[in-house]
């Protein structure tokens, strides 16, 4: 599995966006109350293309979210930082109409910690046990003061990481927000350059166990905890039919 696809289980890769015309009810509606400018094209049948203008003062980063319907439900495609500009959705379900959107996203990150994973994967002992410490719960601690998540006050504290083997990792911290939509845990395996999204957890939790992926035997890990703001204009395509592979003449 790909970081992506841990993050967004993005089950309905099965969308796509209808043939851009003029411009829709729903993307006037937004046109006037958005800094950020959402287009999409068909580069080719049955992929699409995003890309976007502008910029929201503060966001940390923007999700892209997808939907066959313009009321919804939308999807998670990605969260992306806030430098990138495009977004590729590629093999679409042949004529098939999809919705796009942006939204930025706000919150302080925690101070991060590291973690070095034993050499090796999951054992036979390891895929037996039933790891009950990683589902995400809400521990009920000690009580806290909260503040709103674009106070830098407002982020978590006291991350802790505990490695319960080869591919495991038991997270726990201190949430300190008053209006968190979501939080990340997010992660920077060894040699890369930034942080990304490993999970995406509930308001509230404050206990998480990740499996990690081969790649991520050393990473830094932190949480941060998360508001959403105003959406994009939203966009319409049509994917087409799909292409024909043609045979090779012997």
């Amino acid at each position: 599995m790909t970081p992506t696809a841990r993050v967004a289980t993005a089950a309905a890769l099965v969308l796509a966006l209808a043939a851009c015309t003029s411009p829709s009810a729903e993307e006037k509606a937004t046109r006037t109350r958005t800094r950020t400018r959402l287009t999409a094209v068909l580069s080719s049948p049955v992929d699409i293309t995003l890309r976007w203008t502008g910029t929201e003062r503060g966001a940390v980063g923007r999700v892209v979210e997808f939907a066959t319907e313009a009321k919804g439900p939308y999807t998670v495609l990605q969260y992306v930082p806030p430098g990138q500009r495009t977004y590729h959705h590629p093999d679409l379900m042949p004529e098939t109409p999809f919705h796009y959107r942006l939204r930025p996203y706000y919150g302080p990150a925690s101070q991060p910690v590291e973690v070095a994973l034993p050499p090796g994967g999951l054992s036979e002992r390891d895929q037996r046990n039933d790891h009950e410490w990683a589902p995400p719960r809400t521990t009920g601690g000690r009580v806290v003061r909260t503040h709103p998540v674009r106070d830098a006050a407002s982020a978590p504290t006291g991350l802790k990481a505990t490695v319960k083997h080869a591919n495991g990792i038991h997270f726990t911290w201190t949430d300190h927000a008053a209006d968190e939509e979501a939080q990340l845990l997010e992660i920077r395996p060894a040699g890369s350059p930034a942080f990304r999204p490993a999970a995406v957890l509930d308001p509230g939790v404050d206990s998480f166990g990740l499996i990690t992926l081969p790649e991520e035997k050393e990473a830094s890990y932190r949480i941060r905890a998360i508001a959403y703001g105003e959406q994009s204009n939203a966009v319409r395509l049509k994917t087409g039919a799909r292409p024909t592979s043609s045979a090779t003449p012997c």
